[in-house]
Order: structure tokens, then C-alpha cells, then sequence
């Protein structure tokens, strides 16, 4: 009996190291070591570190990624300059899928034709209030006053603390009082596991989730009884009736918005811009509670003197005009080259206004 337990032990430890040597010559995405390394407040990578990203099993849009002297994914070493411009954001800012010629902080320096330095300061996974740690930290290391901050449409809401989108200062979503909640270090075992590309194959390609797995098979689902969040559908209207936005989402906003603009206030002291991103196409018939916290969002914005962008117009007649898919495919929603291009092209247009 021991002697089967012992053999098939040896089988499955010599296929995972197989797997593993073997995963070892394709570009699976590696570790980040992603902590905060220059700033209690800013999660960044390592300084100069390098590592792989791709998309899902097939390992689509490989990147060998590397970060510069502050840890930001930038082709650019940052230097103090007054005269530079931050591109404050998350993923979209990051554009890790994209070539480096392709990604928002190169394309945004190209069309204004070299007349300033541009430094990325994305950071995937984040929302306003983490943007307002980036812009004082942009001030206080590299003397930057200009900032161009790029929305998406639940950046609001995703300031909330346990969201999945925080990486320090956050608003309790209940009481809307400011927290803070910072990124926990990694255990042993993940310090561990992060080395083994066969592990980030599995966890990070795959997505497998053990716990979703094991409560999975202990649950009973009844036919037509929706499982998931996206099953479950924010409430819509029509866009023929008049849309009323819910008072809780008002005084999250609202508490938000504030709270961003006190935080950055000794630091944002030049221009100030927001691209909003929305739909790549035409708006869909039937609005969501996210669609008018959208509109809010941009609307209080303008109240409190910012300069905003609003995107969506711009995406829909660009995909009218030609019917060019502006997003990296299905499986990402990311915006690919072109649109990139379309979004820094009204970053650049403002910015000579």
C-alpha cells in the first residue's frame, strides 16, 4: 500500500515539475511583487524589476514588462521637473497589453510633440481616492502640478473600502467616514507560490478561485435563480423616461468627490483634467444606476471648477465613422491602440485649450 502512495506521489510531483519547466519557456505572466516600496500609501512594483503579463489560458498580448526608478510600469525614469505632466489612473493608465509605443503615456508625449515629459502613473486595481495618493506623491517626489486623471465610471464607488479596487485610503460604506486600508503582505505560502510559474498558470491565468470551487460543490443552485454578480443586473430604465439616480448613490459621490478634493489640494496646483471613459459604441437604450452615477460624476465634477473630457462622445462617432472595434478583444475590455489614440488625442486637445 505504501509503496502505490509513495509511486503515485512520485508521478504527480514529476508531472507538476514537467509542467512547471515547460511553462518556464512560454510567456506566463510571473510575480509582480507588487508593495509599498517608496510610499505608506502607493503600492508600486520593485524598482527596475522585470516580469511577464498575459491574457488567459492561450497567453494572449504577451508583455515583458519593467518598471522604472519608482516602480511604475513606464519607458521613462521619472526625474524631478515642474514642467512634467502625470497621467493619473488604473489598468487603462498601465495598458500592460500594449507595446510600449502604444500605451497612453507615450502616445499623449508624441502628440504634444515632445514639449513636455509625460509620466504614467498607473496602478491596475485602484479608484479616485488611491489617484489622489498618486497626485501628492507626483508632487511631493517630482514637483508635478499638472495632472491629467483618467475615469472610469465606477471610480466612485470603487473608493469604498472592500471594493477589491483600494490600495490605501478608502470611505467606509456605511458611515462614508475616511479609512484607510492598505494591501496586507503576503503570507509565506504566497511568497512561495508566486516563484512557481505553474501557480501563476493556474491562479493567475486560470483564475482558479479553491474557495469559489469548494463552495460551489456544496451549494445547491435552483434552475433559473441567478448565482452571480452579473446575473444579478443593476436596475435600468429607459432612456424614453426620465431617470432619477438614487439618493445613496448621490451622497457617495458626493462624499467622495470631497473627500479627493481636499486630499489633493496643496499639491494639484496647475491644470487638472478627467478623461471619462464610457461606452466604445453608441449608449445602449436602457440606463443603468452606473450610467447615471456616470453623469452625476462628470456633472459635479464641472460644479467643483475641473476641467473634464468626456470620452463617450468621441468613441461613438469614432465607431460610426469606420466600425473599427476600439477595445483589445472579448475576452479584455481594455481600449487597444486606436483607442488609446482617440483618448490621448482629447487629452492632448484640452491641454492647448
Amino acid at each position: 500500500m505504501w509503496r502505490r502512495i509513495t509511486i503515485s506521489l512520485a508521478a504527480i510531483a514529476g508531472t507538476m515539475l514537467g509542467l512547471e519547466l515547460l511553462l518556464r519557456t512560454l510567456p506566463v505572466s510571473t510575480a509582480t511583487l507588487t508593495g509599498y516600496y517608496f510610499d505608506k500609501d502607493v503600492l508600486t512594483y520593485p524598482a527596475h524589476h522585470e516580469w511577464w503579463v498575459s491574457t488567459g489560458w492561450s497567453l494572449r498580448n504577451p508583455q515583458h514588462l519593467r518598471s522604472n526608478n519608482y516602480g511604475f510600469v513606464s519607458a521613462l525614469d521619472f526625474q524631478s521637473d515642474p514642467r512634467a505632466l502625470a497621467l493619473i489612473g488604473d489598468s487603462y493608465v498601465e495598458a500592460s497589453m500594449l507595446d510600449a509605443a502604444d500605451r497612453p503615456e507615450a502616445q499623449l508625449q508624441t502628440l504634444l510633440a515632445d514639449s513636455r515629459r509625460v509620466y504614467g502613473l498607473g496602478a491596475p486595481g485602484t479608484a479616485l481616492l488611491d489617484y489622489a495618493q498618486r497626485i501628492r506623491f507626483a508632487n511631493q517626489s517630482l514637483q508635478i502640478t499638472d495632472f491629467v486623471v483618467w475615469l472610469e465610471r465606477g471610480d466612485a464607488r470603487q473608493s469604498l473600502c472592500g471594493s477589491g479596487n483600494v490600495h490605501s485610503r478608502c470611505l467606509d460604506p456605511h458611515a462614508l467616514a475616511p479609512r484607510v486600508q492598505r494591501r496586507p503582505e503576503p503570507t509565506w505560502v504566497k511568497r512561495i507560490a508566486r516563484h512557481s510559474v505553474l501557480a501563476q498558470y493556474l491562479f493567475g491565468q486560470l483564475k482558479v478561485d479553491l474557495p469559489a470551487i469548494a463552495a460551489a460543490t456544496f451549494r445547491r443552485n435552483v434552475p433559473g435563480e441567478p448565482d452571480t454578480p452579473e446575473a444579478r443586473a443593476a436596475p435600468t430604465v429607459s432612456r424614453g423616461n426620465p431617470p432619477r439616480i438614487s439618493d445613496r448613490t448621490v451622497k457617495v459621490v458626493d462624499t467622495v468627490l470631497d473627500r479627493f478634493f481636499e486630499e489633493i489640494g496643496p499639491y494639484a496646483r496647475g491644470r487638472l483634467i478627467f478623461l471619462v471613459d464610457g461606452y466604445r459604441k453608441a449608449a445602449p437604450r436602457k440606463v443603468s444606476e452606473l450610467d447615471l452615477e456616470r453623469d452625476y460624476l462628470i456633472q459635479q465634477l464641472r460644479a467643483r471648477g475641473a476641467e473634464v473630457v468626456d470620452l463617450q462622445p468621441a468613441f461613438e462617432a469614432r465607431s460610426s465613422r469606420d466600425g473599427l472595434s476600439l477595445e483589445v478583444g472579448p475576452y479584455d475590455r481594455h481600449l487597444n491602440r486606436l483607442g488609446v489614440r482617440l483618448a490621448m488625442e482629447q487629452a492632448a486637445a484640452q491641454l492647448r485649450r
